[in-house]
């Protein structure tokens, strides 16, 4: 107890910058090693015969480069793609994760319909049969007014242009793009 009473305020910071030291050097003296045997891991384990696929990012409207990495149908890792005009070579926090939303379990991958309060999967030709028949049907009984198609900007131009002529055989000019949304 008698120690304790004699170590004062500045005793105290001296230990704690000594003790502050040593601990961030030694984090720094590891940290080859872990980078080496991370890059050993790497080499040992590369997907042989994996396809490297340039995508876009699907979070939101910017449209920054992936490289998906895709190994017997299945999307295993990704990077970022350094030679895109849009991202730099660059990620936000959303498109760094995209992996795990392409890989969600609880993810959208075929067509359901809710048939008294139970979702069953239905086929892609039922699911179109269904949206054509309510579109027909809304434009029959309210006008081809009654409908708003919405374009996007993940969509190429051809796409934009298809959007847009779909609307008008449609028999309406409600069209709007989702990033003024």
């Amino acid at each position: 107890m008698e120690m304790l009473k004699s170590f004062g305020r500045r005793s105290f910071l001296k230990v704690a910058s000594l003790a502050t030291a040593v601990t961030a050097t030694s984090a720094f003296a590891s940290t080859e090693k872990v980078l080496r045997d991370a890059t050993q891991e790497e080499i040992k384990n590369p997907f042989p015969g994996s396809k490297l696929i340039k995508t876009i990012c699907s979070h939101c409207s910017v449209g920054c480069g992936v490289i998906a990495e895709v190994y017997n149908g299945v999307w295993v890792r990704q990077e970022v793609a350094q030679d895109h005009p849009i991202s730099h070579g660059g990620h936000c926090c959303k498109g760094a994760d995209m992996i795990d939303k392409i890989r969600a379990t609880n993810r959208l991958q075929y067509p359901i319909e809710k048939v008294a309060g139970k979702w069953n999967r239905i086929s892609w030709d039922d699911a179109m049969s269904k949206v054509t028949d309510k579109l027909l049907a809304l434009r029959e009984k309210y006008g081809p007014d009654s409908v708003q198609f919405l374009g996007s900007a993940k969509v190429s131009n051809e796409q934009a242009y298809y959007i847009r002529k779909f609307a008008a055989m449609f028999g309406t000019n409600n069209i709007d793009h989702q990033a003024r949304i």
